[in-house]
């Protein structure tokens, strides 16, 4: 599989460690934004953070976009509200919830490392971001089966089932923003 370079790499620029400290930040704001804009749901509630992970892994690459993920989950511990309502601390991080929390790590990266194989453009760009959400709800799934405790159908069930289709149209969504901007980056460019 070919190489690609992510977007935000393709906008040009310096590569400097304080750029990528601004993305980083810039990542971590823009996932606790999406957070706050919720639908209460037990016990797992509906966010636009999806949605914001998938911009940020469709255009950092994988470790841009693992570490404003781990950055993110450091803020959230070290007690500033950046989680889903506003929550804050290490709860979050251990309830029911916790494993999408740490499953956001792993969709940000992979995310980023399929688009930088190959997947980055069309119907791979849209790809990538499927087969990156799908994986979140693995960790999340299992989670849920081990916390609340609930048996693995009632997990999927309560934790998956609901948020399938928005995560279909956010991905969807996500692909079209960052194949505009392709676009447009394109068009300045030439």
């Amino acid at each position: 599989m070919a190489h690609s370079t992510p977007l935000v790499t393709a906008l040009g620029g310096n590569d400097t460690i304080l750029r990528k400290v601004a993305m980083v930040l810039f990542g971590s704001v823009l996932v606790s934004a999406a957070a706050q804009v919720t639908v209460p749901m037990f016990p797992v509630p509906m966010t636009l953070q999806t949605l914001a992970i998938m911009l940020i892994g469709l255009t950092y690459g994988a470790r841009l976009a693992g570490a404003t993920l781990v950055t993110y989950l450091a803020q959230g511990a070290m007690g500033f509200p950046v989680f889903a309502g506003g929550a804050f601390g290490l709860v979050p991080l251990m309830g029911p919830t916790a494993g999408f929390l740490f499953g956001f790590v792993a969709m940000a990266f992979v995310m980023g490392w399929l688009v930088e194989r190959g997947l980055s453009r069309g119907f791979g760009l849209f790809a990538a971001a499927l087969v990156a959400t799908a994986l979140l709800f693995v960790p999340g799934v299992l989670w849920l089966q081990a916390v609340p405790p609930l048996s693995l159908s009632g997990a999927f069930m309560a934790g998956a089932a609901p948020f399938l289709l928005g995560e279909v149209v956010k991905a969807a969504v996500a692909v079209l923003i960052v194949t505009g901007a392709m676009a447009a980056l394109k068009n300045r460019l030439s």
